[in-house]
C-alpha cells in the first residue's frame, strides 16, 4: 500500500536508497521489522528509510536482506535509486536530513550517472566435470608436468603436487583474464559500463556486471547471445537481473 501520510521524526533510521526529487511516498508495514518505509527530502534528493532498533544493529540475516531488496526493486518500479549497502543507520531524522545535505553534491551527480539504467549481471562458468581435467586436456605443458610428476609409479613429493597445483593457478586465472576480456569486448556495443566482481568458485571464469538503459534489455540479450556464440558448449552463460545500479553507484557518505 502506498499513501502521503508525514514520516515520524524520532528514532534511528535505516537507509536503503537515495532518490531523486521530493516525492513523500510511502510503503505501510514493508520495512524492516515490519516498519513503514518512507521519505526524506531536503528538496533536491530523497532518503528512503524506515525506523530502526535504537541498538542499531540489524543483523545480515536472510529476511532482513530479502526486505531490503525488495524495496529496492519497489523503487525500480517508478526511479532509478542509488541503493545503499545494506545495514546504513543514521541516528535520526535530522541525521539523515544531514547527510542529504552534506552529499548533495555526489548524489546529484550518481543520480544523473544512472537515470533511466538498470544493471545486469552475467557469469560464465565452465561447465565441465572435472576442471582440472579440462586444463590437462586444453594446455600442453599442464599435462606435460602432470605426467612427469605423476607417470611413474613412486609418489610424487609434496614440492611437486605443490609445483602442479600452481602451474594450474596460473594457467587458471590467464584463462579468466582472457575469456572476461574477450566478453567485455563482445558486450560494449550493448552497455554504457561493465564491471569485473570477484569470481565466487573454480569453475567461474567471467563474473561481470553492465549497466545499460531500461529499455535495452532486449538488445542486452541479443548481446549475451552473440557472446555465447564464441565459446564451445562446455562454458555456461548465466546473466541476471535487471537490479539496482548497486555496482556504477560510488559514494563514500559523509555522515
Amino acid at each position: 500500500m502506498v499513501s502521503n501520510t508525514s514520516p515520524p521524526q524520532k528514532g534511528c533510521m535505516y537507509l536503503y536508497a537515495i532518490i531523486e526529487g521530493t516525492s513523500a511516498q510511502r510503503y505501510d508495514g514493508a520495512g524492516l521489522n515490519g516498519e513503514d518505509v518512507y521519505t526524506i527530502s531536503n528538496g533536491i534528493t530523497s532518503a528512503v528509510v524506515s525506523v530502526a532498533p535504537a541498538n542499531k544493529k540489524i543483523r545480515p540475516e536472510r529476511r532482513h536482506l530479502k526486505v531490503h531488496k525488495e524495496i529496492l526493486r519497489r523503487l525500480m518500479e517508478e526511479t532509478t535509486p542509488l541503493p545503499m549497502a545494506f545495514g546504513i543507520i543514521a541516528d535520526d531524522h535530522k541525521a539523515v536530513e544531514r547527510i542529504l545535505a552534506n552529499n548533495q553534491e555526489v548524489l546529484v551527480e550518481q543520480l544523473a550517472r544512472v537515470q533511466n539504467k538498470i544493471e545486469m549481471g552475467l557469469r560464465v562458468t565452465l561447465n565441465v566435470p572435472n576442471i582440472f581435467e579440462f586444463f590437462i586436456n586444453t594446455h600442453s605443458d599442464l599435462r606435460t608436468a602432470r605426467d612427469r610428476y605423476f607417470g611413474s609409479n613412486s609418489e610424487p613429493s609434496p614440492e611437486n603436487k605443490i609445483e602442479l597445483g600452481r602451474m594450474f593457478d596460473a594457467i587458471l586465472n590467464e584463462d579468466r583474464e582472457t575469456f572476461t576480456k574477450q566478453v567485455e569486448d563482445d558486450m560494449v556495443p550493448y552497455c554504457f559500463e561493465s564491471k569485473r566482481n570477484k569470481y565466487r568458485n573454480e569453475s567461474e571464469v567471467a563474473n561481470l556486471v553492465f549497466l545499460i538503459g531500461r529499455d535495452q534489455e532486449a538488445e542486452f540479450e541479443k548481446g549475451i547471445l552473440e557472446a555465447a556464440g564464441q565459446f564451445d558448449n562446455n562454458f555456461s552463460f548465466d546473466y541476471n537481473g535487471p537490479w539496482a545500479p548497486h555496482n556504477f553507484v560510488e559514494i563514500d557518505l559523509a555522515i
